[in-house]
């Protein structure tokens, strides 16, 4: 099967980034998928449209046990120059909230973008490829696969992390991070909704498909303000999809329901003006009523005129919609996760060129890497990013 100046495994956005940049510079490179289609999880992602990138990228927009690991790859490749990447091949897009950029039209057109780049470098992609094993010879790598050989002076590993199995996702590059020794943090499902216990659950399970404005809030602080959803296995939205990459199993979240509104001079203000209004019609101005009624029928709230409320009472009422404790069970895992936390050690990397500090010519980039972004695009740019950063070391590594 010959030899390639680089070996990149996994024909997804950094894989396939990484390719083209690399190509374009003149080096020979081979991609190897071991998925019929290159570019899967793009084209599910962001509902079929692709979130490609986000207009408020940020360093602390990320989760790491290095947090400074992603600075130099984000500063070296930005959201604006993929924006111009995106305009370049007139491929119309739109903000949605908080600066998240979609395709107008399909995610299929980011994928072709990566595709027609590559072809641009002559990068020769090879799906249906399955890699067995990475050997280190003195001057590169002999990759087997499916029986034949292949020799390169680098390899890298874009293989992504474990979520979204259906789509292809395996532990490959941990394994092969294990094989050369290099740390490997423990992994979670992360960008994930969240199950609830069983009474909790049933109580909830006629508000499936109600969404709300609300704010929530992990152990640690850290709350996001954006919809939940409620669903007939627990939450989701984008506000527990954000959170979850905080929470730990056991921790409970807190939600505001009500994020926009002085709760307390409200409901004091409405006892003064219409005392024999129930406070259950009173809510369910604000709130969806069959939230509010089963609130009443689990006894959280009581089913009074707001005459018959003390100032006391009215308390515990905006302490209990706007810091309602959750205690989820955990979370519907790899599934339905759009990313995976934790992954390659970033210590054992160099953030300036992905390259493993101790096996020369070998990097990692992309989601099996212990970085992991908010929702919204965060991801995919880390991904360009970290592909860049990469494909600069592969063009100056010496001949």
């Amino acid at each position: 099967m010959g030899s390639f100046d680089t070996v990149i495994i996994g024909a997804g956005a950094a894989g396939l980034f990484c390719a083209s940049i690399a190509g374009q510079a003149g080096l020979s490179v081979l991609v190897l998928d071991n998925g019929k289609k290159a570019g899967r999880k793009i084209l599910m992602s962001g509902g079929g449209r692709c979130n490609f990138t986000n207009m408020y990228i940020e360093p602390s927009a990320y989760l790491s046990e290095n947090p400074h690991f992603c600075k130099s790859a984000l500063a070296r490749y930005t959201q604006w120059d993929f924006i111009e990447l995106v305009q370049k091949y007139k491929i119309t897009y739109h903000e949605k909230t908080l600066g998240q950029l979609f395709c107008d039209d399909s995610a299929q057109q980011i994928v072709d973008l990566l595709l027609t780049e590559c072809q641009k470098g002559k990068v020769s992609i090879r799906l249906r490829s399955e890699v067995t094993q990475i050997e280190k010879i003195e001057d590169g790598f002999t990759i087997f696969v499916d029986g034949n050989e292949i020799s390169t002076p680098s390899v890298v590993i874009a293989s992504g992390g474990l979520s979204m199995p259906g789509l292809g996702a395996t532990p490959f590059g941990y394994r092969i991070a294990e094989q050369f020794n290099l740390p490997v943090l423990p992994t979670r499902a992360g960008l994930v909704p969240f199950t609830l216990h069983k009474p909790l659950l049933e109580q909830l399970n006629s508000l499936s498909g109600v969404a709300v404005p609300a704010i929530v809030t992990a152990k640690d602080g850290t709350s996001f303000k954006e919809n939940i959803l409620f669903t007939h296995r627990g939450l989701s939205g984008p506000a527990i999809l954000q959170i979850s990459s905080y929470w730990h199993p056991g921790e409970y979240v807190s939600i505001n329901l009500l994020p926009n509104i002085e709760l307390q001079a409200l409901l004091q203000a409405k006892r003064q003006e219409h005392p024999n209004q129930s406070l259950k019609n009173t809510l369910s101005r604000l709130l969806p009523k069959r939230l509010i009624e089963i609130m009443i029928e689990t006894k959280q709230l009581p089913d009074v005129a707001l005459a018959q409320l003390s100032n006391e009472r009215i308390e515990q009422i905006v302490t209990l919609l706007q810091s309602w404790q959750v205690q989820p069970n955990g979370t519907e895992g790899y599934r339905t996760a759009e990313v995976t936390l934790g992954g390659v050690d970033t210590r054992a990397l160099s953030s300036k060129t992905m390259q493993a500090s101790s096996v020369k010519g070998l990097y990692f980039i992309g989601e099996v890497v212990d970085v992991t972004g908010w929702l919204g695009g965060y991801n995919f740019q880390w991904a360009w990013s970290s592909a860049y950063a990469c494909a600069q070391a592969l063009i100056s590594m010496p001949k």
